[in-house]
């Protein structure tokens, strides 16, 4: 499963042309290409904006849940957030909808070592975002919804990575069915949805922000809590992420399965930047089993 291919493409100097046209007061600030992710292109725009355009359709509903939700949610959290700024709207350059964000200056946490006091930070931080979510908070058909309806995508995905030599695909099928039998939670909260390195940022050393929240809705929060297996890499800080956060037993084995299921489908993407993440993942998944 690759990257989708861009629907539209847009390059700086359309952009400068999007910006000059809305928003001239920025006009004179250098643009640079950040990233090109599945949804969305980020543009760093002088040294405090970040850009993000929608590169497919299906994006935009996304994104406008990010310019809906964010200012919302970001009072509340302890890391910083892209909270939007200014609203791009669609034109004859562009069809859609776009934002200029807050810029959070760092890196992503491929290869952070994630210390005591960032799992402190982190599991506050997912406290304060796990709150009961509001009747019209984003429904998401791939995220904090009950695990089962998961398994034939994973079920598939163990398919094609049967014989890869560090895949324990037997293990990790066993370990799947059982963790699919847990019953499923009827908590809705709210939810980032995506929670995995390249969506957290750090600074000087220290976690300080998390980005990319256009998967947010209100769901059950085993799916956020499955970022332990992707973020930490002992059983020991695993361990002490969900004691700070008070985690149920069948909320830890849920957030399991979420794990597995990301991890698979990290593998499955083929994509040189996630293949590592994904045999790590599941690695320590079946470290905890």
């Amino acid at each position: 499963m690759n990257q989708p291919r861009a629907e539209i493409q847009i390059g700086i100097q359309t952009f400068q042309r999007l910006l000059s046209a809305q928003f001239p007061a920025l006009a004179d600030l250098p643009i640079t290409l950040v990233d090109e992710g599945w949804d969305n292109i980020t543009f760093l725009l002088g040294t405090e904006y970040a850009v993000r355009l929608p590169r497919r359709e299906l994006a935009v509903k996304l994104l406008l849940h990010e310019q809906l939700w964010l200012p919302v949610l970001a009072d509340r959290l302890p890391l910083e957030i892209p909270v939007p700024i200014h609203f791009g709207q669609p034109d004859t350059e562009f069809p859609w909808p776009w934002s200029i964000v807050h810029w959070i200056p760092g890196t992503t946490a491929d290869a952070h070592d994630f210390s005591a006091a960032d799992v402190r930070l982190l599991t506050a931080t997912l406290q304060a975002l796990h709150q009961p979510a509001s009747s019209d908070a984003p429904e998401n058909p791939f995220r904090g919804i009950p695990l089962h309806t998961r398994h034939q995508g994973v079920t598939q995905r163990l398919a094609r990575q049967r014989n890869h030599p560090e895949v324990d695909a037997p293990r990790l099928a066993a370990l799947w069915e059982e963790l699919c039998s847990i019953p499923a939670s009827t908590d809705r909260v709210w939810l980032h949805g995506d929670l995995h390195p390249r969506n957290i940022i750090i600074r000087d050393g220290t976690l300080v922000g998390i980005i990319d929240w256009g998967d947010l809705n209100g769901g059950d929060a085993a799916t956020d809590l499955a970022c332990a297996w992707l973020l930490l890499d002992t059983a020991v800080k695993r361990q002490k992420f969900f004691t700070l956060y008070n985690a149920e037993p069948a909320q830890i084995r849920r957030a399991q399965g979420w794990a597995l299921h990301m991890g698979l489908t990290l593998l499955d993407s083929n994509e040189p930047r996630h293949v590592p993440l994904g045999l790590a993942t599941l690695k320590r998944v079946l470290e905890d089993a």
